[in-house]
Formats: structure tokens, sequence, C-alpha cells
């Protein structure tokens, strides 16, 4: 065993300086321009839209504004990321939608394929019946799902509206509705268009119409090798994380993301702290073993 595999802990200040790196916080690092938002969610596998309250990870918005709140002032210099964002939409550049903690998130095309073999799906357009018919999802879910699945994208007023969701006091559940339909990577937000009171909505799709590839692309990476991925992913972008804080963001059960985090120790990817947290193996800068996987 390396002798230096077993560590006591990871000081504060080298934890914020491999942060400063990840999140982009120091000037020089900072995300500029459309291609440097494309880069830097390249380079992380995902990133959050916003910076979420509780969870450490990268978001697009730190990277551009610097570690502070999102500004409520829509002249912020940070919000340039709405624009990004909603010009990337139609572009098919990134997976844009609400896979994890039900945030906004931008997920790298190469990554996306790892949170399909992770999820429900069979790759099927339909196949949000068969969780349907299994209770995992709503009524209200089923029936957003079947307007895309029947009538092709729809802005969120047009979607509403066929799926007998328009009301005030439906409201509520057709957000539900579609969040949980991005969770289980059924359908995500392909564009922006004017319309309803706000002149502002997204159009929707199914995920399997709108990238065709990436249940073929997942068909290839077993559930285990995907979880170990997205598991090192997060390790990587964050240096340190607890296992608690692990299980908040994925919601696997515990045996599958110990089974992950085992690997990553095995293969020297990642190491287990003094404290019961989780360490990448480039914040701790220590030689890692050739994975056998």
């Amino acid at each position: 065993m390396n002798p230096r595999a077993h560590l006591h802990r990871v000081s504060q200040a080298a934890l914020r300086a491999y942060r400063a790196r990840t999140f982009r916080l120091t000037p020089r690092l900072r995300v500029r321009t459309p291609a440097q938002a494309l880069d830097f969610v390249e380079e992380r596998g995902f990133v959050f839209f916003w910076a979420i309250e509780g969870v450490d990870l990268p978001s697009l918005w730190t990277a551009v504004a610097g570690d502070r709140p999102v500004a409520s002032e829509h002249d912020d210099p940070g919000h340039v990321t709405w624009g990004w964002k909603d010009s990337l939409l139609s572009q098919r550049r990134w997976f844009y939608a609400k896979l994890l903690r039900g945030k906004s998130m931008m997920v790298s095309l190469k990554t996306v394929p790892h949170f399909y073999a992770v999820s429900e799906r069979v790759g099927d357009l339909d196949d949000y019946e068969v969780a349907y018919e299994a209770g995992r999802l709503t009524r209200e879910a089923r029936a957003v799902a079947h307007v895309l699945h029947e009538h092709g994208a729809q802005h969120t007023v047009a979607l509403r509206r066929l799926a007998h969701l328009s009301s005030e006091a439906s409201k509520g559940r057709f957000d539900k509705a579609l969040s949980d339909l991005q969770r289980g990577l059924w359908v995500l937000p392909v564009g922006v268009v004017e319309a309803g009171a706000w002149r502002y909505a997204f159009v929707y799709e199914l995920v399997d119409r709108w990238f065709p590839v990436i249940a073929r692309q997942a068909q290839r990476i077993p559930r285990t090798g995907a979880q170990r991925h997205l598991a090192q992913l997060v390790l990587d972008s964050v240096g340190v994380a607890h296992a608690s804080a692990l299980r908040g963001l994925f919601r696997w059960p515990h045996h599958e993301l110990d089974a992950a985090l085992g690997t990553l120790v095995t293969c020297g990817l990642a190491y287990r702290l003094d404290d019961g947290s989780w360490a990448t193996a480039r914040l701790l800068d220590l030689p890692r073993r050739r994975s056998r996987s």
C-alpha cells in the first residue's frame, strides 16, 4: 500500500485553493464567453446553472460572476449567463435540465449517457407509460409526456393546455410533472419562445427525440460504471465530499453509492479520510493505480 494513502484530513486552505481552480473562482480563470462556458461544462462534466445553497458544486453563475449571491438586479454583468443558456439550448451543444436536486444544470454530452444509464429509462419513446404503471410517475407527468410524444415539441403554455393543466390550481402539479420528467431523463427544454404573460417560455421535447444517440450510448455503460463515473466527477469538482452529501445529490441506494466509492478507492482515484468523507486523488496529489474497469 502507498504509505501516503492513509490521510487524516485535508486542510481547509488546500481545499479552498483546489475549489478556486475547479469552480473557476479566481479572476484569471473566470468564464467570459459562451465558448468558455462550454469548455467549463466539458471540463467538469456537469455544473449547476445557479449556485445552490447547501450544495458544494460548481455553477455557471460563480464561474462568471465570482463567489457571491445571485444578483437581483437584471443588469448585473453576471446575468449574461441567461443569454448564453437560452441561445445554446437549440444548438445541442450541452444538455440542460433539472437532473439533480430539482435544479437546472448544464451537462456535457459525454456525461449525459452516464445519467441515462443510472435512470429508469429503457430507451423507448413511450417508456414513461411503464414508469406510470409502476407508480414512479404521476398522472400529470404521464399526461405531459404523452402530449410531447403525440404532438412533438411544445412551449409551456401550449403544453399545459394540451395536457389539461391550464388552471391556476394545477400549476404546482404541472411544475412537479416537468421536474420529475426532467430528473427521469424523459424531457428537457430545447428552446425559448415569446409566449405567456411574461413573453418567455421554454420549449420542451422528449429526450430521445432530441438526442436519439444518448440511449444507444447508455446501453454500453453498466449501471455500476455510470455511478462510479458520476461519483468521480463530483469528487474531482469539489475535492472532498461527505457520503451524506453524495447521497442527497444522487439519491442512489446506500449500497450502490458505497460500491461506487469503494471502486474509486481500489483504483486509486479517491481516498476515504478519517472523518468519513471522501477525497479525490487529484486534490491529494497522490499517484493513482491504473483502473482495471
